[in-house]
């Protein structure tokens, strides 16, 4: 999502939290709308529905985006169950987002680069 229409100023994401012995170089460092941050908060896994599978979240520095997910109109899709584990724990398909993507279109910002 892009910053200019979320209302809200973006944050600097720790992919391995500090907490979880994670640095602040660069290569440790995301740009995350406030909402992904909140919703990852100090994770790194996520438990899979229905069973007791710890699964990792989407790492944007060593995974790549398109070995995960897919564009369908503006909802986003997991191909794997690293995909399908962010999208569940970010609330990447909210009703809200979906929106944001639709006016993201209409001024040429939708889908994006990747």
């Amino acid at each position: 999502m892009h910053q200019s229409l979320q209302g809200a100023t973006f944050h600097v994401e720790h992919v391995v939290p500090r907490c979880a012995g994670g640095s602040s170089e660069f290569d440790n460092l995301a740009w995350a709308c406030p909402s992904c941050n909140l919703h990852k908060a100090d994770r790194m896994k996520v438990d899979s529905p229905g069973s007791s599978e710890s699964i990792p979240l989407f790492n944007p520095r060593t995974d790549c985006w398109s070995d995960h997910f897919v564009w369908d109109d503006y909802s986003l899709i997991g191909k794997t169950k690293i995909g399908r584990a962010t999208i569940l724990a970010l609330a990447l398909n909210h009703e809200r987002r979906l929106r944001i993507r639709q006016a993201e279109q209409l001024f040429g910002m939708f889908p994006p680069d990747v």
